[in-house]
C-alpha cells in the first residue's frame, strides 16, 4: 500500500515531465518553421532562373588560394536577408523535399549550430557555410552544413538521397549565393564517418585534388555519368547519420558546380 502511494505521484510527474519535453520539441519544430517561412518570404524567389551556361571558373594552379574574385555587390534578392542578418551568404534549395533556406556563415563551424539565420538560440540550428569558405572566391570545394531533423526540416531530408530511386529521380539542385547562381549536380553520396576528410577545402596541387574527386565518386553508393576534373568546384552537404555510427556518423552528399549567371 505504501509502495502505491509512493510510485502514484512519481509516475504522474514523469508523466508530466515527459510531456513538458514533447511539447518543448514541438514548439521548437513550429517556431524553426515559421522563422523559415519568413525567411522564404524575404528572399521571395522573385528573379527568374538565369540561362544555363557551362562556364566555371578554373581552379587556377594554387588551389588553396584560387584565383577568380566575384564582384562583391550582392544580388537583390538578398538585400532583405541581408538587412536582418549580414552573416547569410546564399541560398539551398532541393526539389522534392523541404530543403528551401537561406545559408548563412559565422567565424567558425559552431557558432550556427544552434542559432537560426537571424542569429538567435534555436534547437534546429541554421543551413550554414565552413567558416574556411569563401563566396568570393572560386574554390575548389564548397562544405554546408546542417542537422537532421526528426520532422525531416533542417537536412533531414537529405536521407531521401540513400534511396537509389529518390537519389537518380532528383540528380540536380539550386544553390544561390549572394553573387552567382549554380546548377548542382549530384555525383556521390553515402555515409561515412566525421574521420574522413571529405570536408578538405584546399588541395595542395590539381593532382590530389583530381584524386579527392576519385574518392569521392568511388566511394557513391550510387554511380553517375557526371564527368570531373581538376578544373571543376564542387559543393559538399553534410549532416548527421547513424548508419555506421550514433555519434560521429554523417550523411554526404557531392555535387559538381555549374555556373548559371
Amino acid at each position: 500500500m505504501n509502495i502505491r502511494r509512493w510510485l502514484t505521484p512519481l509516475c504522474l510527474g514523469l508523466m508530466l515531465f515527459s510531456g513538458y519535453e514533447l511539447a518543448g520539441i514541438f514548439r521548437s519544430y513550429h517556431d524553426n518553421r515559421v522563422v523559415m517561412a519568413e525567411a522564404r518570404q524575404l528572399y521571395g524567389h522573385a528573379e527568374p532562373e538565369p540561362p544555363l551556361t557551362e562556364a566555371v571558373e578554373p581552379l587556377g594552379d594554387a588551389l588553396e588560394a584560387p584565383k577568380g574574385e566575384f564582384p562583391k555587390e550582392a544580388r537583390a534578392q538578398f538585400k532583405a536577408l541581408l538587412d536582418v542578418n549580414p552573416d547569410v551568404v546564399g541560398w539551398v534549395r532541393i526539389a522534392n523535399t523541404v530543403i528551401d533556406y537561406p545559408v548563412v556563415q559565422g567565424k567558425d563551424n559552431a557558432y550556427y549550430l544552434n542559432r537560426n539565420y537571424k542569429g538567435e538560440e534555436a534547437g534546429a540550428g541554421s543551413i550554414f557555410l565552413d567558416f574556411r569558405n569563401d563566396i568570393g572566391k572560386a574554390q575548389p570545394n564548397t562544405v554546408i552544413y546542417g542537422h537532421r531533423m526528426k520532422d525531416g526540416s533542417m537536412f533531414g531530408d537529405l536521407k531521401k538521397f540513400l534511396k537509389e530511386d529518390f537519389y537518380k529521380k532528383n540528380l540536380t539542385f539550386q544553390y544561390d549565393t549572394l553573387y552567382h547562381s549554380y546548377r548542382a549536380e549530384i555525383f556521390s553520396v553515402y555515409p561515412a564517418t566525421a574521420d574522413l576528410n571529405y570536408i578538405q577545402t584546399g588541395f595542395e596541387s590539381e593532382q590530389k585534388y583530381a584524386a579527392f574527386l576519385q574518392d569521392l565518386q568511388e566511394r557513391s553508393l550510387y554511380k553517375t555519368d557526371t564527368a570531373l576534373g581538376a578544373d571543376d568546384r564542387i559543393l559538399t552537404l553534410s549532416t548527421c547519420d547513424y548508419t555506421l555510427d550514433p555519434a560521429k556518423g554523417r550523411l554526404i552528399i557531392h555535387a559538381k558546380l555549374i555556373e548559371q549567371d
